[in-house]
């Protein structure tokens, strides 16, 4: 088989290239603008397997419709997905997240291939359902001066496109929505200097850089985190396909288990880091503040108070559940920047 990987220098694509490479006789095609995360897959390449591209999405039209052409199933995962950016770069994650990501998808229509599409948990914005249902959970988004919800419009866009090339061009399709991936990886050194990284990573730079860790709002906001390995497990469910369960669904993909608020997410952070003597002394003094959304993202913020993802349906159909607990998740987090003398 072989797999299209757009994006494939990102969290998501680097994490899924190693585990095809290692767990299939698969062939990847990569695409992205650096390989600083997928450079170490050299023997899969020297095997024939891999085969890396480095190019920008927005100018490679010709290369990239000969690829989706030549693939099985196409993985677009290429996009802005950091609440930072939606603000500061609102119209640049437009073109990204839909624009880029819609002539992929014509593309796959067009020469009748599968699509594994990422949407997000943001889809759900701020429903109040307490438990997030792929079916029946409404998506609620903010006012238009709001502008965090720019992504999260994008991406349901594209889930109802998809939908509807499935049903009016029979597209074959999957959607994945993840619900805070967490793992190495996840956001650069230099990320977290502009303070435009996630969770896990921000918190981290900031116990070993500033000795102070800025809890947006309080650090109320409840998120259910996910181990990227337990994550890329439930991607290679839906690309194996077996008994084709998988085509013209929508699945969440994420840890109900590991419901957490940012502040509890911090906590459990400098507690492991009392634990890796390279951490210890910094985790032991740093001091929590906590500051307003508006002042830290600036205006046209907003948040949702919680997420919780129903697993029901990937359970059921594809006989996935999440492994790893939280503490664990950070721990190998932590450990695998040590290890790899990678401060973030």
């Amino acid at each position: 088989m072989n797999i299209l990987v757009l994006g494939a220098d990102g969290f998501i694509g680097a994490h899924l290239t190693e585990k095809i490479l290692s767990e299939t006789d698969w062939q990847v095609t990569a695409f992205d603008l650096s390989d600083r995360n997928i450079k170490d897959i050299g023997r899969a390449a020297s095997l024939g397997r891999f085969r890396f591209k480095r190019g920008d999405i927005f100018k490679e039209d010709i290369w990239l419709e000969e690829q989706v052409k030549a693939s099985d199933i196409v993985l677009p995962l290429a996009g802005i997905a950091k609440p930072a950016y939606y603000l500061s770069h609102p119209l640049w994650t437009f073109e990204l997240d839909f624009e880029q990501n819609l002539k992929i998808i014509r593309m796959c229509a067009k020469y009748g291939k599968r699509v594994i599409f990422p949407s997000t948990s943001e889809v759900y914005g701020l429903s109040d359902d307490e438990l997030l249902d792929e079916e029946s959970s409404p998506l609620i988004v903010g006012p238009i001066n709001r502008m965090r919800w720019i992504y999260s419009c994008c991406k349901q866009m594209m889930d109802r496109i998809i939908t509807a090339y499935g049903q009016e061009h029979g597209l074959r399709y999957t959607i994945f929505r993840p619900f805070n991936w967490v793992g190495p990886r996840l956001d650069s050194y230099e990320d977290a200097q502009k303070q435009t990284a996630r969770s896990i990573t921000q918190i981290a730079y900031d116990v070993l850089e500033r000795g102070e860790i800025t809890l947006v709002a309080g650090g109320e906001q409840r998120r259910s985190f996910t181990w990227i390995g337990d994550g890329t497990d439930a991607l290679m469910a839906l690309l194996r396909n077996e008994g084709n369960r998988a085509d013209g669904r929508i699945f969440n993909v994420g840890n109900p288990g590991n419901n957490a608020s940012i502040r509890e997410l911090a906590e459990i952070i400098v507690d492991v880091m009392k634990d890796i003597p390279e951490y210890a002394d910094r985790a032991g003094k740093v001091r929590f503040t906590c500051v307003p959304a508006e002042k830290y993202y600036r205006n046209g913020y907003d948040d949702m108070k919680n997420r919780v993802p129903s697993i029901e349906k990937i359970k059921n159909l594809m006989g996935w559940t999440p492994k790893v607990g939280l503490r664990d998740a950070v721990r190998m987090t932590l450990v695998a920047l040590e290890t790899t003398n990678c401060r973030l």
